[in-house]
């Protein structure tokens, strides 16, 4: 009889063990997103009010007419609309969201989620969105003379 009771504290130690484990992973499964989200991870915001978004021959904006720069946590987007005429604004629709592009053919800045269109001012023309979208200061800054100048996107 003896033995018999042996063989069951060990399947009960056993038990115990295997729930008290789900449990504890449970109550960490639970809390673990709770905490995440009460203290966010740091990210840097940006040190300075300019960004260098690469010189005016870049072959990304000669080949789209458009590129998507960094400006700190914020993502922008620098449009050629003509030689030397450049232009920046937030690109994140101000629908839900969504990153725009620049449509070289129709002239205009498109978000793919919900077909908002933005005129080349920035400005909601078509679709849900409800506000303009940021500008962003542009200037061109010379290098050397005769090579390309630096494109410069600052906060307007």
């Amino acid at each position: 009889m003896s033995e018999a009771r042996t063989g069951g504290s060990g399947r009960r130690a056993f038990l115990n063990w295997f729930f008290g484990t789900a449990l504890g992973g449970l109550l960490v499964m639970i809390a673990y997103p709770i905490v995440r989200f009460i203290s966010p991870p740091r990210i840097p915001e940006a040190t300075t009010n300019q960004v260098e978004a690469g010189r005016e021959d870049d072959p990304e904006l000669r080949e789209k007419g458009f590129k998507i720069i960094q400006f700190g946590l914020e993502p922008v987007i620098l449009i050629e609309v003509a030689a030397r005429d450049f232009r920046a604004f937030s690109a994140t629709c101000t629908h839900l969201d969504c990153i725009v592009e620049f449509q070289k053919q129709k002239k205009r800045i498109y978000c793919n989620c919900h077909a908002g269109v933005y005129d080349l001012s920035g400005r909601n023309v078509a679709g849900p969105p409800p506000r303009p979208l940021t500008p962003y200061r542009v200037d061109l800054v010379e290098n050397t003379p005769g090579q390309p100048a630096t494109i410069v996107v600052s906060k307007a």
